[in-house]
Parts: C-alpha cells; structure tokens; sequence
C-alpha cells in the first residue's frame, strides 16, 4: 500500500480490484481545504479510463505484476510476434498493448513485458534505440544554423523531430521515454 500523494504516471495500482496504470496524477490544495490527487486512470484489461479523486490520506494497492523478457521477431499485419526468451513460446501483441513503443521495435530487440493473471499488460523497451532515418526533407546548404528541428520518420514508420544536418540513412539514438532524438550514431 502506498499513499495517493505518492502516485506518479505509470504506476500500476488496483483500484476497485482490477489493474490500472496512472496516466496522469495532479496534486491539487484548492484555497483552505484539504489536499487531493485528480488522477486518470487506465484500466488495463479494458483499456477504459476514468478520472479519480483520493483524498490525501488515502492509500492505494500497487499491483504486482510479472515480467518476463520477450525478444521481438516480427510484424505481420497489425500484429507484433514475440518470442518468449525463457519458455520459447511465441506471443503475438497488438498495438492496444504495445502503445507507443511499437515505434521503437526492430528485429531481435529484446524487451520486458509485463504480465497481469497470465496476459501481457504493457511492455518497457530499452532506454534508448537506434535506427535509421527514411524519410526526411533534405538539408539546406547555406541556411543559418538556428535551434530548429525538421521531421524525421524512421525505418519503423514512427515519427520524430531531428536537427536539419540528418539526412536520410543516418542512424540516430531516441530516447524512448521521451520520443525524442538525443544524437547521430
């Protein structure tokens, strides 16, 4: 049990018995009363979401979770095939679960997964990636270098922001927590 003022985004608590991950958690202290957390609430086995108010002497249950470490094979469809590094068995996950770290999957990646009652809830993947830019518009030769940033969409189909001296097929590190681009490898 941990108190609501110690909830941060992405903690998985049990609320009303069932699994959910914190998407947001704002401490509020409106004027002379008392303190509150406004938290949204995802329900993991769902996908639901709810607004929450716990008040500040409230205390929530973490949800234990299992992990296990999936190395990624492939993609056929909207479906990302998994293997299994322990049992070898191979597990398919769509884009509900993955989120925005399907972006960040390339072959033979070895990820952690976490499991709720035997069913994959969530993954983590490494802090930082590196891939290969596509696509981008080209460098312009001779323009003042100022702190802008152009599009960039890499080998994976996700999108991010780089400075205008990358060029297509370079190879660039992204921070996964924040999705943005930390330097050319």
């Amino acid at each position: 049990m941990i108190a609501a003022t110690q909830l941060r985004v992405g903690y998985l608590i049990l609320y009303n018995g069932k699994p959910h991950r914190v998407a947001t958690a704002i401490h509020r202290t409106p004027g002379n009363l008392r303190g509150f957390v406004q938290a949204k609430l995802v329900n993991i086995e769902t996908g639901s979401n709810q607004e929450v108010r716990f008040s500040s002497e409230d205390k929530v249950e973490k949800a234990s979770l299992d992990e296990h470490s999936l190395q990624f094979s492939y993609k056929a469809g909207d479906e990302f095939h998994f293997m299994n590094t322990e049992s070898y068995e191979m597990i398919a996950l769509g884009k509900d679960v993955l989120g925005e770290a399907a972006g960040y999957l390339i072959d033979g990646m070895v990820i952690t997964a976490s499991y709720w009652q035997g069913k994959v809830v969530g993954i983590d993947p490494p802090m930082f990636v590196e891939l290969t830019v596509a696509d981008t518009t080209p460098n312009i030769k001779g323009a003042a270098v100022q702190n802008t940033s152009k599009p960039a969409i890499m080998e994976t189909g996700l999108e991010i922001k780089v400075p205008p001296y990358i060029e297509v097929g370079n190879k660039v590190k992204i921070d996964t927590r924040t999705g943005e681009f930390v330097e050319r490898v």
